[in-house]
């Protein structure tokens, strides 16, 4: 219904790519929890970097169920990569692209549509997660513009070698006790602006994951993204298209966990048969191919509803939220059906089982997104 020729072209350019120079070091990458600059490169050549900015600032200028595809694409094969471009697509420069001046686009959006560099959205702090009201970061506007403190975690694409920077949700004052939010964008290298890089991840291992640090942080007071106040707007908005890229790369995974269980099935010999002919293990796969159709339509609807502006927000958060279960039961599933390979990291449906576990916290948890749409019908 939604497709054209084009989605189709994109769904087999990128399933290629990602057949032939994802799939062959995703386990090494996994393992080592290496980021790869290399492989980063390429998605930027690939045109993975900048979908759905328009071509003149260095885009593709696709819709943005192109995109949704290509995120799907990529985490069929591998969830690291595909949070790497869905992070920096949706949360790092989506925000630039939609919200941004002339002059900050013109400055910013080239160098990241084409591979050069990768930019992150630091909106979760220690204890400003779920709640996002609660962030703590200030900026404070002087005679040499914005002086930001604070810090913010689990921040992806922000400490790589090919981070170039961050848009940072701040409170820029507080009157009677409600905070006035923003967003101010920052360069690295900025003095006072500092990236760790955090290790020991459960899932994602290859993708880079940071805690950012603002100390007497100075940028210029044209870094201020969107209008002064505008914060917890463009953070919303930010949020609505992020989701939908969490619900690709759980639709992703989720076909490449049913794929990789199907053809174990049919390979899997026992009591003189493929287990694939037993009833009990047929009814998990067809239950499982069942899930995955329902959760491509749903996300695909929400998508077609963004690209033809209209409301979209409610089906984000279903979208976002179905996608991400069905990706934990089909991983789930897939794993009991390799039996006790599938608990070893020889075989790749062990890595998605780990992955898949953040999709139903990352960008808004299960619980948050039942309350969204709670408010959506009414309740």
């Amino acid at each position: 219904m939604y497709l054209t020729e084009e989605h189709a072209l994109i769904r087999s350019t990128v399933r290629d790519f990602a057949q032939n120079e994802i799939k062959p070091v995703a386990r090494e990458l996994d393992e080592k929890a290496e980021f790869s600059v290399s492989l980063t490169k390429k998605m930027g050549k690939l045109g993975l970097l900048g979908m759905t900015v328009p071509e003149k600032y260095g885009g593709q200028g696709y819709d943005y169920l192109s995109y949704i595809i290509a995120v799907e694409e990529i985490a069929r094969v591998d969830g690291s990569q595909a949070a790497t471009v869905a992070a920096h697509n949706s949360l790092g420069i989506g925000p630039i692209n939609y919200f941004g001046t002339e002059e900050q686009k013109k400055k910013l959006l080239p160098g990241l549509c084409n591979g050069e560099g990768l930019w992150a959205f630091g909106l979760t702090e220690p204890e400003a997660g779920s709640d996002s009201r609660g962030t703590k970061t200030t900026a404070k506007l002087t005679g040499e513009g914005w002086n930001i403190n604070g810090s913010k975690t689990f921040i992806t694409n922000a400490s790589s070698a090919m981070a170039k920077g961050a848009t940072v949700q701040v409170v820029t004052d507080v009157k009677d006790g409600v905070k006035e939010f923003s967003t101010i964008l920052v360069e690295k290298g900025t003095p006072g602006y500092t990236q760790r890089h955090m290790k020991d991840k459960l899932m994602w291992r290859a993708s880079d994951t940071a805690e950012l640090h603002f100390d007497n942080c100075k940028v210029p007071e044209a870094n201020l993204l969107g209008k002064r106040g505008e914060g917890s707007h463009i953070m919303l908005s930010t949020l609505d298209n992020g989701k939908l890229s969490i619900a690709a790369m759980g639709l992703g995974l989720a076909q490449g966990a049913f794929e990789m269980a199907l053809k174990y099935s049919q390979e899997r010999v026992q009591f003189g048969k493929p287990i694939c002919k037993f009833q009990a293990t047929a009814f998990k796969l067809a239950d499982m191919a069942m899930k995955v159709e329902l959760a491509r339509n749903l996300l695909y609807k929400a998508c077609w509803l963004k690209d033809n502006h209209k409301p979209f927000a409610k089906e984000s958060a279903m979208s976002k939220l179905y996608c991400s279960e069905v990706a934990a039961q089909v991983a789930d599933e897939a794993v009991q059906i390799h039996g006790g390979y599938g608990l070893m990291k020889e075989f790749d449906v062990e890595r998605f089982y780990r992955d898949q576990r953040l999709l139903r916290i990352g960008e808004g948890t299960s619980e948050i997104q039942r309350t969204v749409i709670a408010r959506h019908i009414g309740c």
